[in-house]
């Protein structure tokens, strides 16, 4: 007899849970999907072009960042590991720190300055923005609701990116020259990363029902599973976010020291 609990995978978005056997065979082929990837790397490579009368002048290392991250995306949703999240909250975790801490930012930076803010207070805004995105979406209600429907599925994934390329396009903003913002920014987006990732890590007992019968074929329980994906969002994540805002922050001082020049700004 189905339960209802096993039901609700008839419309989850990436299928059935798989088990270790089948994984390797589970590839996401939506055509809506792999048409939109393949066409947002179709506009950037025209975009770009020079020979194409592109209209975005960018360097040849922020064409390869953009095209690193347009990479890293297009595997993030169409490889096996959107079968894999619906087995694992562990891998939903990582499917979304995935596209928020490396994807979003490698295609914020391979796109010209002029996509950038210039508001002071724009990176404390959508630092606080996609604060409340993530923690809606790791609500126990909200999370398990994606697996009823797509609408909500994808609602989850446009909105979350989203606010993820919004938070990165002001923290890349000339960072020198808004220190206090990019700092604060940057301190909220580790805080929250790591408390809900605490939450996750600490609770005594299972918070989501879409993985309490799916998580024993790869040899974790409900608990060690939301506990490993509450690892995954603390750590690696909150250390990323650090680490790009240093970066920014070097290269800013950088271009300081040695005055505005066209490849600064490009």
């Amino acid at each position: 007899m189905t339960t209802p609990l096993l039901q609700q995978f008839a419309a989850a978005y990436c299928g059935a849970p798989p088990i270790p056997e089948t994984l390797a065979a589970r590839w996401n082929l939506d055509p809506a999907v792999i048409a939109g990837v393949t066409l947002a790397g179709a506009i950037y490579a025209a975009m770009t072009a020079p020979r194409l009368g592109g209209r975005w002048a960018v360097t040849p290392w922020r064409r390869t960042s953009f095209y690193a991250g347009w990479g890293l995306g297009a595997l993030a949703l169409i490889s096996p590991l959107c079968a894999l999240s619906v087995s694992l909250f562990s891998a939903r975790v990582a499917q979304h720190m995935l596209l928020a801490a490396v994807v979003a930012p490698l295609l914020v930076l391979g796109m010209p300055g002029t996509w950038r803010y210039r508001s002071a207070a724009a990176a404390p805004i959508t630092a606080a923005v996609f604060a409340i995105v993530l923690w809606i979406w790791h609500a126990p209600g909200p999370y398990a609701a994606t697996f009823d429907s797509n609408v909500v599925y994808w609602t989850m994934h446009v909105t979350a990116f989203g606010a993820a390329l919004a938070l990165w396009a002001a923290l890349f903003d000339r960072p020198a020259e808004r220190l206090a913002g990019l700092v604060a920014a940057a301190a909220l987006t580790s805080l929250q990363m790591g408390l809900l990732g605490a939450i996750m890590t600490f609770a005594g007992r299972p918070l989501y029902a879409p993985h309490l019968l799916t998580t024993l074929p790869w040899g974790l329980t409900p608990l060690a599973d939301q506990q490993l994906g509450g690892v995954i969002m603390w750590i690696p994540a909150s250390v990323i976010v650090v680490m790009a805002v240093v970066t920014a922050l070097a290269v800013a001082m950088l271009r300081t020291q040695r005055g505005p020049s066209p490849a600064a700004v490009g």
